[in-house]
């Protein structure tokens, strides 16, 4: 046994019901959404409930130079909350309470473990709801969608979790607990740390738990649009025509002919041979007339569109958009992709989507919220292990994206996935400078490590 594994029972002694050492529990934190998987099982399990439980095994990680891999609920598509041998997973999930609603200043504070889904239905009887909105929003956790700086399909019109966020409470790497950020709407008291912990992947410190802002409920319908194209590439050009008539739909999601294809599949729909799909929804004030305007656009451009004000029929849209993930694992193994152009970039995107897998002989089926640009590439493929051409591939569409003047991960962070590509996009000098920065939060390393850098 390790000297870290012969001390487990004092810090079990210290935080009974915390710590776990099951195999088949450690297990499966060996991997998470992204199909990657280590190849040894951890150390241990933490699920503490408290703030001092987690200072308590920081400590004995500071201590005892014990890596540590921050965890929500495992949903993350590039490999960042992966665990290996000699290493502890501090999950949030024990810490799950809506510590505060305030409908007078339109906040919340809640803790990590939070899941999204959770946290919208206790706001729905104020009249509320929390807009980051990730397809795992069902299971995903709010301090994961903090970790990762999450999007999702609302991101065209409310931004990504950053937008969100006002305050953070973080248990740092020795232990120590830091309060970040405010309750007011502004606030520029000296650097915005808040911002920094927001995307840093639980290399900086552990988010236990957030103030964030809420908003009322959209009055009315919501106007919901659905298009079919003969192309991707045309559809794309559509997405951008629509930015240009500056009316913002809420949601403006693509899925390209084959992703449409396995999506009729999955629900049983006759999906196939319809090319690809445009999809656009509006909300408040002037909803209806944006969406007029939005259907003219599409007619304009040939589109087969259609609009429908009905509440019933909008969600069936919807559904079919949100049915994209698990219609890709039905596929085959999938690799996950997200890649972010400029708007106007997103044709010539996916015309690269097109031709690199045409050259390299693999499926990419690929989906876009087509409002900010972000693509998510599928890699689908067969058996458990990534084929040399899929990285190929792969590495071909990063190369062509950051030629787009785009960047390599628009929600999905980059853990283990992209760290290889880093360079690409930052240079070595803004890399030297977040590890210097890094080090300035955790000093000995411990704070997932192997993650981003």
């Amino acid at each position: 046994m390790t000297e870290a594994a012969d001390l487990l029972p004092a810090l079990e002694a210290r935080l009974p019901g915390v710590l776990t050492t099951d195999p088949a529990v450690l297990d499966g934190l060996r991997t998470d959404r992204s199909g990657h998987a280590s190849t040894s099982v951890p150390l241990a399990l933490a699920t503490p409930r408290t703030i001092e439980e987690v200072q308590e095994v920081m400590r004995f990680a500071c201590e005892h130079r014990v890596p540590v891999v921050p965890r929500g609920a495992g949903t993350g598509l590039a490999g960042g909350a992966i665990a290996s041998e000699g290493e502890m997973v501090l999950s949030t999930l024990g810490m799950d309470r809506i510590l505060e609603i305030d409908l007078d200043d339109e906040l919340a504070v809640v803790q990590a473990g939070v899941v999204n889904g959770d946290f919208n239905d206790a706001l729905r009887p104020h009249g509320m709801w929390f807009a980051p909105d990730p397809a795992s929003r069902a299971i995903s956790t709010v301090g994961g969608n903090i970790a990762t700086n999450a999007g999702g399909l609302l991101c065209a019109k409310y931004g990504v979790t950053r937008e969100a966020v006002l305050g953070l409470t973080v248990v740092t790497a020795d232990g120590s607990v830091l309060r970040l950020g405010h309750r007011t709407v502004k606030g520029v008291t000296g650097y915005d740390l808040t911002a920094l912990f927001i995307g840093s992947e639980g290399t900086l410190g552990v988010v236990v738990d957030a103030t964030v802002r809420i908003r009322p409920l959209p009055a009315g319908p919501a106007p919901t649009i659905g298009a079919y194209f003969p192309t991707v590439e045309r559809a794309a050009r559509a997405a951008a025509a629509i930015t240009a008539a500056r009316v913002r739909p809420a949601v403006l999601e693509l899925l390209d002919e084959a992703s449409l294809a396995a999506i009729g599949a999955h629900l049983g729909l006759d999906l196939a041979g319809h090319g690809s799909y445009l999809l656009a929804q509006f909300d408040g004030a002037g909803a209806e007339q944006e969406a007029r305007e939005a259907i003219a656009v599409l007619a304009a451009l040939g589109a087969d569109a259609r609009l429908t004000l009905d509440v019933a029929e909008a969600e069936r849209l919807i559904a079919i958009r949100r049915a994209f993930h698990p219609a890709m694992a039905e596929q085959g193994t999938v690799l996950i992709e997200d890649v972010s152009v400029p708007r106007s970039a997103l044709p010539a995107m996916f015309a690269e989507v097109q031709r690199i897998q045409e050259r390299h002989g693999v499926r990419i089926p690929t989906v876009a919220h087509a409002g900010d640009g972000n693509l998510h590439p599928n890699f689908v493929f067969d058996g458990p292990d990534v084929p040399e051409e899929v990285w190929r591939a792969a590495d071909e569409l990063f190369v062509a994206c950051l030629r787009l003047g785009g960047t390599l991960t628009g929600e999905h962070g980059v853990g283990l996935l992209k760290r290889r590509w880093l360079r690409d996009e930052l240079g070595d000098e803004q890399v030297e400078l977040q590890r210097r920065v890094k080090a300035v939060f955790d000093p000995l390393g411990i704070l997932n490590p192997g993650k981003v850098f």
